[in-house]
């Protein structure tokens, strides 16, 4: 039994609707998924009916953009409660920023002589929570680029003239937001962002599991990081980080998590529910 813990839907930044990610998790014969749509969690309900459905177990999750120490991490937020009063209302504050942000990188291409329009740009979004994804596909699809990694390269990358930062809130804040909905607190793909170093404060903060397994870790990239995990009792997650063909070719499959590793995830959260809200629960016990 295997199962993939990170995933994207038209909700944030990817392409397929609920009904393709549950026929893909089919198809690659998954027990469990997890939906980690970015700042946003429109898509656990409708993802988790058709899991039912399938027969698949289904897990709750979104996605946040945090900085520590002036470096930016990604957090996954598992198992957390999506009704959650005080979570959507920092999760709707989130989405405002990036629609604003998309606003910002319209300007900028606009002062560049680029003729795009931000309205155009949040109709072929189609969601709360754009990203320059979107930016990117509405620039191919005015005939403005050749292709997404075109956008990207001339615009949108880091340090390119349309593209913006991202609002980031403190790694803290993003583990107490995920604690506070009933979930546990992981980083994403660090082999990615390299900023080990944060990882002791982040511990520190609450920081539950690590994103031990991705699409983009090599194998020897993996062991490092489930050392990582076995030095702080970090729990060990892995996910495809699959966004359909929005960044080349879809990656479901590429990366299958072992079943026990969602167990120890469960067994955790349940335990975190039940323990005294004084009581720091032991990563490992």
């Amino acid at each position: 039994m295997f199962a993939d813990l990170h995933l994207h839907t038209r909700f944030s930044d990817g392409t397929y609707s609920p009904e393709e990610v549950v026929a893909q998790a089919q198809r690659h014969g998954l027990a469990a998924i997890a939906l980690t749509d970015h700042d946003t969690v429109e898509g656990c309900d409708p993802v988790g009916r058709l899991c039912e459905n399938a027969g698949i177990e289904f897990i709750t999750g979104t996605e946040l953009t945090a900085e520590q120490a002036g470096n930016e991490v990604h957090l996954l937020g598992y198992l957390i409660d999506v009704h959650q009063p005080r979570l959507l209302a920092e999760l709707e504050k989130f989405q405002v920023v990036r629609q604003q942000r998309i606003r910002e990188m319209v300007e900028r291409l606009n002062r560049m002589n680029v003729p795009l329009e931000a309205e155009r740009v949040f109709a072929l979004a189609n969601c709360k929570a754009p990203g320059r994804p979107h930016v990117a596909r509405a620039l191919v699809a005015a005939g403005l680029c050749g292709d997404p990694d075109e956008a990207f390269e001339r615009f949108l990358k880091k340090n390119r003239p349309a593209w913006v930062p991202k609002f980031k809130m403190s790694a803290a804040e993003a583990i107490k937001l995920v604690h506070e909905a009933g979930g546990l607190a992981v980083m994403a793909h660090p082999g990615l962002n390299r900023v080990d170093q944060v990882i002791p404060d982040m511990v520190e903060a609450g920081l539950d599991g690590i994103e031990c397994f991705h699409t983009k870790h090599s194998a020897p990239t993996s062991e490092h990081y489930l050392e990582i995990a076995e030095r702080f009792d970090l729990l060990v997650t892995g996910g495809s980080d699959c966004h359909g063909s929005s960044k080349g070719a879809p990656v479901m499959g590429t990366v299958k998590l072992p079943y026990r590793f969602v167990e120890k995830l469960k067994a955790r959260a349940a335990e975190r529910r039940t323990a005294p809200a004084n009581y720091k629960v032991p990563a490992n016990p």
